[in-house]
């Protein structure tokens, strides 16, 4: 039998974070981080985070979400009511490139 939960507290943890970065963070670098999705591991320990940038430069936002895990981890504890909060990982979201990439095929078969 299937399990839901990982999928519904991955995405409370969702907008817990878009929350947090949107209105908590003091660094300016964060404000336009999108939280795209997250993935739970079946015990709900570990939190793989989607992000992305609009800039398009993930590499430097990911090294600050790092530096910001300590004060990520503590917000979302009060937002999110689980008995621990998952480690969180960090990740580039290719999807947005990736159909970006399709886009640019598809208008060049046009032409």
């Amino acid at each position: 039998m299937p399990s839901y939960r990982p999928e519904s507290v991955g995405k409370a943890i969702q907008v817990a974070l878009s929350e947090i970065l949107h209105a908590e963070t003091r660094d300016p670098g964060l404000a336009d981080v999108t939280i795209t999705s997250v993935k739970m591991s079946r015990d709900l320990r570990t939190a793989k985070v989607y992000v992305s940038a609009m800039d398009g430069e993930e590499a430097p936002v990911l090294d600050r979400l790092m530096g910001a895990m300590a004060f990520l981890r503590r917000a979302l504890a009060q937002r999110v009511q689980l008995r621990r909060v998952p480690e969180l990982v960090f990740a580039r979201d290719e999807s947005i490139a990736h159909g970006t990439r399709i886009d640019q095929l598809l208008d060049s078969l046009n032409a």
